[in-house]
């Protein structure tokens, strides 16, 4: 009020208010305000005496009840209003129910401010949770430093993950590069073995590698990390979504990881480096420290009363495993991390489940495994399994020229040097020819076979057509010496062309 006084007092000598605003340091609204007030109650009249503060201050309060009450035409739905803001209903939602309900014609910006102004009036209380020792750790992602790039060396964004412990303040803190589930999971297991022992429960944010869909009541939680939460004893509690005080103690864990290490004078030359300067503060500066809040040294808690009562590890380490879905390409394939596994050809177009495991990959059709590789090393590997491919689309990659003349050779002697004069050409493929060759015997028999191109052989004609056309014929059943001696011929033997013209032609018409 003393500002108020001396700013009654400047406008009685007629003081320019840019005057007044730098001397006093004040807006212009709130010097409008004082003049417009003094101005209404003739405070400004040099003959009478200045106000009290007291009545200063009431008269500014009176001024405020009477402008708000005046300025909004929400004023006659005050209760209402009040009762649904405690009940954390967002502005559109009061305003339409208004309207709809009760039958309201003002703006949704008239509600908007209204609401504004109660709802600063309000107080907003908060509950401290306590969790008795070994109950609960939260965890959460900060941003991390700009480091190198391994591969390229390009600078790059990272992530700090921080899991802290409710009842010692111990933490744990790893820099990563992404925020993946993979990456999720390995945080928690580096995080449980760094402490030795397993929290009974785990309460993380809303992030999609934890949660699926966030919900007050009924949240979805991600597959990969409920078989992780199964397998290591813990349960799950996410945060209620847009609600980070929910998870306060990683939160300030994760300000104090920026404020203390990272905004530190240190150099970072990888990310391998960083993570042991960050295990070496977390063992030292920040497990010895003395907490602000519990102010208690949070490694000797940890080590005295909390440690003993977390949960034992698995007997075995847990794998880390990541479930997704993939559809079968017409190619028998599915792609998971630009590398590629085969299912049986019958699932082409199918949704199928997958988890990929450390070292294997499965899939699965309902609940059925139909699929099961080792994990791609590399980007654009293939992992395929003959027998998931249709059988006459695999002809042409199991039978191989090694295989067609093996299996020639035991059709006879014959076959076996016409397949291997076949397959000898130089200058073109001729394995389609070889297995087409192998397909004949199915229809006219073995021993037929062999005396076919027996018969080719002696003409020297090394072809599919010829063989086929000498079963077709009958000719494999008649001696060979009779078409030696002119009575039969093969109908695509190497005779003079029909109406083939003599060289001498083409040069007997002059050229103009």
């Amino acid at each position: 009020m003393f500002h108020y006084q001396e700013v009654i007092i400047r406008l009685r000598r007629n003081e320019g208010r840019r005057l007044i605003q730098a001397a006093l340091r004040m807006g212009p609204r709130k010097l409008d305000e004082i003049r417009q007030l003094a101005t209404r109650l003739g405070w400004l009249d040099p003959n009478t005496p200045l106000p009290s503060d007291e009545t200063i201050m009431e008269a500014v309060k009176a001024s405020r009840v009477t402008q708000a009450s005046q300025a909004s035409i929400v004023e006659p739905y005050r209760e209402l209003v009040l009762g649904w803001i405690k009940e954390k209903i967002e502005a559109q939602t009061i305003w339409s129910h208004l309207t709809r309900a009760h039958g309201f014609t003002g703006s949704y910006s008239s509600v908007r401010r209204f609401v504004r102004k109660l709802s600063a009036t309000l107080p907003d209380p908060v509950v401290r949770l306590h969790f008795p020792a070994g109950q609960v750790a939260q965890v959460d992602f900060g941003s991390g430093p700009i480091l190198p790039d391994p591969v390229t060396g390009r600078p790059r964004k990272t992530h700090v993950f921080v899991m802290t412990l409710a009842y010692s303040r111990h933490q744990y803190a790893e820099i990563v590069w992404d925020q993946s589930a993979i990456t999720w999971l390995r945080c928690h297991r580096n995080a449980f073995e760094f402490w030795g022992g397993v929290p009974a429960k785990v309460m993380p944010d809303n992030l999609k590698a934890a949660v699926v869909r966030a919900c007050y009541y009924d949240a979805l939680i991600q597959r990969s990390y409920g078989e992780f939460a199964r397998e290591y004893g813990f349960q799950i509690s996410p945060c209620v979504a847009r609600t980070p005080e929910h998870k306060g103690l990683v939160e300030s864990g994760v300000r104090y990881v920026k404020r203390s290490f990272l905004n530190s004078p240190r150099t970072f030359t990888s990310i391998g480096h960083a993570n042991q300067q960050l295990l070496e503060w977390v063992l030292g500066e920040a497990g010895n420290r003395s907490h602000g809040t519990t102010h208690q040294v949070p490694l000797k808690v940890f080590a005295e009363e909390e440690k003993p009562i977390l949960k034992p590890l698995p007997a075995e380490r847990v794998e880390l495993a990541v479930w997704s879905t993939a559809k079968v390409h017409p190619d028998c394939h599915v792609v998971f991390q630009k590398s590629y596994y085969s299912v049986p050809y019958r699932l082409v177009g199918e949704q199928l489940d997958l988890r990929a495991g450390d070292c294997s990959l499965m899939l699965f059709q309902n609940l059925n495994l139909v699929a099961c590789h080792p994990r791609a090393t590399r980007p654009g590997q293939w992992r395929t399994t003959t027998d998931h491919l249709p059988e006459e689309k695999m002809a042409y990659l199991k039978q191989t020229p090694d295989w067609c003349k093996k299996q020639a050779g035991q059709i006879g002697e014959s076959c076996g040097q016409f397949m291997a004069e076949l397959l000898g050409d130089k200058v073109l493929d001729r394995l389609r020819s070889a297995q087409g060759l192998l397909r004949l015997a199915r229809k006219y028999g073995p021993r037929r076979l062999d005396k076919a191109c027996h018969r080719a052989l002696a003409y020297d004609n090394i072809r599919y057509y010829a063989v086929k056309k000498i079963l077709e014929l009958g000719l494999d059943q008649l001696p060979l010496e009779e078409c030696e001696s002119g009575q039969l011929e093969l109908p695509f033997a190497a005779t003079s062309p029909r109406f083939a013209r003599p060289m001498s032609d083409l040069f007997s018409h002059s050229l103009n």
